[in-house]
């Protein structure tokens, strides 16, 4: 039943549809919150973050292409591009987990099993949390203690996280998760998906390499509303990395709505006061959904225009 439900045109049609109206409501509701500091801010400035959080985003995006191709599905760029971008629009849904399901469902649609999607996919996201809790770990005990201290049992989990990334024990995860599912649903055998020391790396650093623009993106913000310059721009990474994960794990908020703001006004309490944090993070929020689109957009434009055949794994 979910197999024909999957493969009916006119409910996949109307996902889009919830989904696009959900993604336009977000937009709105961003930037009437934002309103009263886009007037304070340069629209330089903001359309700066604005490219850097694309930048951003995009080395994450090639962590998770890094990741499927290692696992035997190469994807081009622009196809890549396209099943991520467009499958996240769906963590404005309430609930987290749409976009993951959405991506997933797309990537099938290129060829890619469902198995193997669903473990690039899992394996993306607990590479790049690791790697945020890893920036936020090695900068915010240093530049910010009201959120070390506050804090402190997430940041303490990153060097656990980072040893779990090796790819003897993520093949051991992916193996045991499998054999579950086997044992207590309907699930075909399969070729068991290994991961390998190169893929590994390869996701890690391009996620590392994220936090590069990403750390631009938001300290741009903190810059315009009044941060202590370059000094700021530790602060402003560390606690944005923080808010991020702690978004992404409250996966109950679309997008992890009100989490992400309680940690940023606390952790850019070292450069701001409240009031121009709770600014920047509510704009960093509409950036962030900028970007989203404008990626889904790109990516779409970038598919049709290559017009790329997707043939079956190893093909």
């Amino acid at each position: 039943m979910l197999r024909r439900l999957r493969s009916n045109p006119w409910l996949r049609a109307a996902i889009v549809l919830v989904v696009l109206a959900c993604t336009a409501y977000a937009l709105y509701a961003r930037w009437n919150e934002a309103g009263a500091a886009l007037a304070v801010l340069s629209p330089w400035i903001v359309a700066a973050s604005v490219a850097a959080a694309l930048c951003g985003l995009g080395a994450q995006m090639l962590a998770w292409r890094a990741l499927l191709a290692d696992l035997g599905s190469p994807l081009p760029f622009a196809v890549a591009a396209k099943v991520m971008f467009v499958g996240q629009l769906g963590k404005y849904l309430p609930g987290s987990v749409w976009a993951f399901v959405a991506q997933v469902e797309l990537a099938k649609d290129r060829e890619v099993a469902r198995q193997r999607g669903i473990a690039a996919t899992v394996l993306a996201v607990a590479v790049t949390l690791t790697v945020n809790l890893a920036v936020a770990a090695a900068t915010l005990p240093l530049v910010s203690e009201e959120a070390a201290r506050r804090w402190w049992w997430v940041l303490a989990c990153a060097p656990a996280l980072l040893a779990l990334l090796h790819p003897r024990a993520v093949t051991w995860v992916l193996h045991s998760a499998v054999r579950a599912a086997r044992r207590t649903r309907d699930v075909p055998d399969a070729e068991l998906e290994r991961v390998s020391g190169r893929g590994m790396a390869a996701a890690v650093g391009w996620s590392l390499l994220s936090w590069v623009p990403l750390s631009g993106s938001i300290w741009l913000l903190v810059a315009g509303a009044g941060g202590d310059g370059p000094a700021a721009l530790p602060v402003a990474a560390g606690a944005y990395a923080l808010a991020w994960t702690l978004g992404v794990l409250f996966v109950i908020a679309p997008a992890g709505l009100g989490v992400r703001e309680v940690v940023l006004v606390v952790g850019l309490a070292p450069v701001l006061p409240p009031g121009s944090a709770l600014v920047v993070a509510v704009l960093s929020r509409l950036v962030m959904t900028v970007a989203d689109v404008l990626w889904a957009g790109i990516a779409t434009l970038l598919a049709r225009g290559g017009r790329t055949p997707v043939g079956p794994p190893g093909a």
